[in-house]
């Protein structure tokens, strides 16, 4: 499996704030209406394809139902992994999902943004365009 510039790459700081998601923008929209929508973007990213979207967002739904919205308890998780400490200040990433889960979850697509990834492409199309831009233009000769 290819490896990502890691969304899991620790990051010194994030490149947004986590307030910043008042911005006009689409994943805010997305966000507010369907958060599983985009946490399940930001898990098949971090996890490098190995669940998908789909599914990923499938859980957090069926969580913020069976649980009456505790699906934070699922989410905070990866927001450590996308700093690439998982352990270390999960408390402090279980605060943030717990009292403002979905601006927190449009920092972590930002985030992603910033690192140059499309979490609406999914894993696989991000890892074919960064496979297209690295490789050597192909030269063509001309007979004659």
């Amino acid at each position: 499996m290819p490896q990502l510039d890691k969304p899991a790459a620790a990051p010194a700081s994030w490149s947004s704030g986590l307030f910043d998601c008042f911005d006009l923008c689409t994943y805010r929209c997305l966000t507010w209406w369907c958060p599983c929508v985009t946490f399940g973007r930001v898990a098949e990213m971090v996890d490098m394809g190995s669940t998908s979207c789909g599914d990923s967002a499938a859980r957090y739904a069926l969580l913020a139902t069976v649980t009456g919205g505790c699906q934070w308890i699922y989410t905070y998780s990866y927001r450590g992994k996308m700093r690439g400490r998982p352990r270390r200040g999960a408390r402090g990433d279980c605060c943030v999902h717990f009292c403002c889960e979905r601006c927190a979850l449009c920092q972590e697509y930002r985030e992603l943004a910033a690192r140059g990834y499309h979490p609406s492409l999914g894993w696989q199309l991000n890892m074919e365009r960064r496979a297209a831009a690295t490789a050597p233009p192909a030269v063509h000769y001309m007979a004659g």
